[in-house]
């Protein structure tokens, strides 16, 4: 059994043999590749096409957009429920001290402030380098403590950008 979460819903989903039940009902669609990453469907006589954009397997999350409408979906299976119920989720998460610059580059743009709370995969700054701008994002969870560096700003590889 799976349970997937988006924003505003909960699915338990159960594959069995050939079938798929969603929350104890069956489920079925014709399906139809079109990529390895995008997909026409057909269910209940209305058409859809869907993409997989992003996939963050560590987390196991996943963003898919469905007729143009992007959805974020993490996919829990037995284990993670498991550790939820027993409170070991949060033992999980990455915790985070500071975020450094990968490579020599001019700040852009500073997305977060001090006293912010971010979350994995949260843009914290666009850094450019190459005549390309690199959003760096939050590599774990934490507070912002201070933002070291200024838009403008020439930074080197590994000059610590912010703190947490």
């Amino acid at each position: 059994m799976l349970q997937v979460k988006s924003a505003t819903n909960t699915w338990q989903v159960v594959l069995e043999k050939n079938q798929i039940l969603l929350n104890n009902t069956p489920f079925t669609w014709d399906i139809l590749p079109l990529s390895p990453t995008s997909f026409h469907i057909l269910k209940d006589g209305k058409s859809y096409t869907a993409e997989l954009l992003d996939v963050e397997a560590d987390t196991k999350t996943f963003r898919i957009k469905i007729n143009g409408t992007v959805h974020t979906l993490q996919v829990q299976d037995r284990m993670d429920l498991l550790l939820a119920s027993l409170g070991m989720d949060q033992a999980l998460v990455q915790k985070i001290n500071d975020i450094k610059a990968p490579m020599p580059g001019l700040i852009l743009d500073i997305k977060v402030q001090v006293g912010q709370e971010v979350k994995k995969g949260d843009p914290i700054l666009i850094l450019e380098a190459m005549k390309m701008e690199n959003i760096i994002k939050s590599p774990g969870d934490g507070v912002v403590s201070q933002v070291k560096v200024n838009v403008k700003q020439n930074v080197e590889k590994n000059q610590v950008l912010v703190l947490f």
